[in-house]
């Protein structure tokens, strides 16, 4: 099977447009084909992330992206993954030019968020614990992110300052980010000062929703190295779409009424921790390995859990490795370069997308301001809707 290499990335800068999905989605592609050194006629397949909230044009994305981009005649595919979209869309890509049935494929997410938090879809769907945790318990996005922030503080001491160091932290590095929608370094004070949304939540803890795209071209080895300039491609090593396992498909929260809090014994995630798992299986690589992760910080306090969910540490020790600063720029293994969600917010087709553009600039050493030194291996990593979730590692 061929190798598969990212030849080319683009975004269309994160925001609130409110324009239509598709003319981020062309800017993004335009972008990315600019950065390959190719034009829309080299391209032999075309795969999208769906975005559900914008009518049916956005769940047949891969159609409505290729028409707005002028081509007729080209394979497309459309997927559908919640926040793991864009890397089921890479992964469909990467398989067909694997499979030999074409060597240069364009991957494309695009979204218009709403205003606010993301809310259910409409429809009845009772096997679905998204749908039921809507519906049933009225726990919105935040309320959901907050019961993980507890799970924290139950099970391992975690504050609200721990968290907030996230924030800053995050907010730091996407200053010099040219994409990012939020450009400001936040202090501990102003955090504090913030509003609760979902305690222990305040609203700079939790990500908000936001137009914006991304795009990269793959290409199979071959065609890279006669195509590339000054070698320039990074390589696929591994894309993980695992499910959760039977039986560990649940929270299994310590009883908080009678036990005595810090130090209980936490709950399983084997979820998140099975996606990096097998990522860094394909891959052959492991956690020490990583110069840099992008991880879905989806809010302040999840971005601790994932340290620990790709190995970086122990579980427990997230706090600590956070304020021994070797997370942050200039750490042993940064993390969210980019400045993470907290400094882009929710565009969910494109975000996981977004972290891959943003690993394949740290391994060509084109990041800037942001720059990982000596950066060789990059993980990016998000949970979606009912089990969807992805994990992809790239290597110079």
């Amino acid at each position: 099977m061929s190798d598969v290499r990212i030849l080319g990335v683009g975004m269309h800068p994160w925001g609130k447009w409110g324009r239509n999905f598709a003319e981020y989605g062309v800017v993004a592609a335009r972008a990315a084909l600019a950065d390959a050194g190719l034009s829309p006629s080299d391209v032999q397949y075309l795969a999208a992330g769906n975005t559900m909230r914008n009518g049916y044009p956005g769940y047949v994305a891969g159609s409505t992206l290729a028409q707005a981009l002028g081509w007729s005649g080209i394979p497309v595919s459309s997927s559908y993954a919640a926040c793991a979209s864009g890397a089921v869309a890479l992964d469909a890509a990467r398989a067909r030019i694997r499979a030999g049935q074409a060597d240069v494929a364009l991957v494309i997410g695009a979204d218009t968020a709403p205003k606010g938090f993301f809310g259910p879809l409409p429809g009845d769907r009772p096997e679905d614990p998204d749908w039921l945790r809507f519906h049933v318990l009225g726990a919105t996005n935040p309320t959901y992110f907050a019961l993980y922030a507890r799970r924290r503080m139950e099970c391992f001491g975690a504050t609200p300052k721990d968290f907030a160091a996230v924030k800053v932290k995050n907010s730091r590095h996407g200053l010099s980010n040219p994409n990012a929608r939020y450009r400001k370094l936040f202090t501990e004070d102003e955090i504090a000062e913030s509003p609760i949304v979902a305690d222990p939540l305040r609203l700079v803890d939790i990500c908000a929703t936001s137009d914006g795209a991304a795009a990269l071209v793959l290409t199979s080895a071959d065609y890279a190295a006669a195509h590339e300039a000054n070698s320039r491609s990074v390589r696929v090593a591994a894309v993980s779409t695992v499910t959760p396992t039977y039986p560990n498909t649940s929270l299994d929260l310590p009883d908080i009424a009678t036990d005595s809090g810090v130090g209980a014994p936490p709950p399983p995630r084997a979820f998140r921790d099975s996606i990096a798992h097998a990522a860094y299986e394909e891959a052959s690589l492991a956690p020490s390995d990583l110069s840099c992760a992008e991880v879905y910080d989806l809010s302040t306090a999840l971005e601790l859990d994932w340290y620990e969910n790709i190995g970086l540490c122990e579980p427990g020790g997230a706090e600590a490795l956070l304020h021994s600063g070797a997370t942050t720029l200039g750490g042993r293994v940064p993390v969210n370069p980019s400045g993470g969600l907290a400094s882009f917010g929710e565009a969910i087709p494109a975000q996981a997308l977004a972290q891959i553009c943003e690993l394949t600039w740290q391994l060509r050493g084109e990041a800037g301001e942001r720059q990982v030194e000596n950066a060789r291996v990059g993980l990016a990593i998000n949970q979606g809707l009912f089990g969807h979730g992805s994990c992809v590692i790239l290597t110079s």
